[in-house]
């Protein structure tokens, strides 16, 4: 068994997702090992996914079911794996109440009771929602276990680049993802002429609610703001090609493909405290890696789950 780690700033934070039922009779739909999803299962997902990203309110019913579906079959793998390396699936108190503020202050959302009101007024059961976030940050924490020795960072290479940077601005990226997995190499371009008719058609984030795989995909595959110094070389070079609006062919990643458009692009001041800065680079750093390890075993793991559909 896995011993439970202290939480610390390199924990990462997956986002969760959730469904919509569309029939009031409760139906097995899905067996996974020896653990079912019903009809009510995908209702409450819907539910929860609706609040997250308001967008997924343009979907039509089937596309809706279709990603909540999805959602819950990650869930269910991420607990199998949870159950065979954990005796505990729970995490502090604390903690826990720190990532539900991270959850509710993204939905513009200040204090706990409200955001308890709100689910009720939205009939999301809060410990339904607390469950989803133990689960994630479990996965999070059996990622951090078994991966972190296999982290590559050099900090002296992100300090020299520092230094030799003399600008006082540096650009930042507001970015969005689409991760596709396929392991016959003749189906990438398939798959992403599919998606980039849909983007073209509908819009990136219309696109990375119906086609991604990654965690992101429920919140229109946003990544949030990355600066440039963040950037490995390839993606600098990419990215210092592109302008507002412009998405990427696929890029090759560990377990998959990756499509990333920058929503926009801004100046910011740089931190004058060098070491500061090494630390906060280094920590992006990490998490980028642990990322990529969580996707690589997530899909190692799937492979060897039996997933039947009724």
């Amino acid at each position: 068994m896995l011993k439970r780690l202290t939480l610390t700033h390199l924990i990462f934070v997956f986002f969760f997702y959730s469904t919509n039922l569309f029939c009031l009779e409760n139906k097995i739909l899905i067996k996974i090992e020896e653990d079912i999803i019903t009809s009510i299962d995908v209702e409450n997902e819907s539910k929860y996914l609706l609040l997250l990203n308001q967008n997924v309110k343009n979907l039509n019913k089937e596309e809706i079911f279709d990603i909540s579906k999805r959602s819950i079959i990650r869930e269910k793998i991420q607990n199998i794996e949870l159950i065979k390396n954990f005796k505990d699936l729970k995490i502090p108190e604390d903690y826990l109440n720190q990532i539900l503020k991270n959850v509710y202050q993204t939905l513009g959302i200040n204090d706990l009771d409200t955001f308890k009101k709100y689910l009720k007024e939205n009939s999301v059961d809060y410990n339904h929602v607390k469950k989803k976030i133990e689960t994630e940050a479990l996965w999070n924490q059996l990622i951090i276990v078994k991966f972190s020795s296999k982290i590559i960072i050099n900090e002296n290479e992100i300090r020299k680049k520092l230094n030799d940077n003399i600008n006082n601005f540096s650009k930042s990226f507001l970015v969005s993802e689409i991760f596709f997995e396929t392991t016959n190499a003749d189906e990438v371009e398939i798959l992403y002429n599919k998606i980039r008719k849909t983007i073209e058609k509908e819009g990136f984030d219309k696109a990375a609610l119906t086609h991604s795989s990654s965690t992101t995909s429920s919140l229109g595959g946003k990544l949030g703001w990355i600066e440039e110094d963040t950037l490995n070389q390839n993606l600098k070079e990419i990215f210092d090609t592109m302008k507002e609006g412009e998405f990427t062919n696929p890029i090759t990643i560990p377990g998959g493909f990756m499509i990333l458009k920058i929503d926009k692009i801004k100046k910011v001041k740089k931190n004058q405290n060098i070491e500061e800065e090494v630390k906060k680079i280094a920590n992006i750093k990490k998490n980028n890696q642990l990322n990529q390890f969580s996707k690589m075993h997530f899909n190692k793991i799937k492979k060897d789950i039996n997933i039947s559909e009724f």
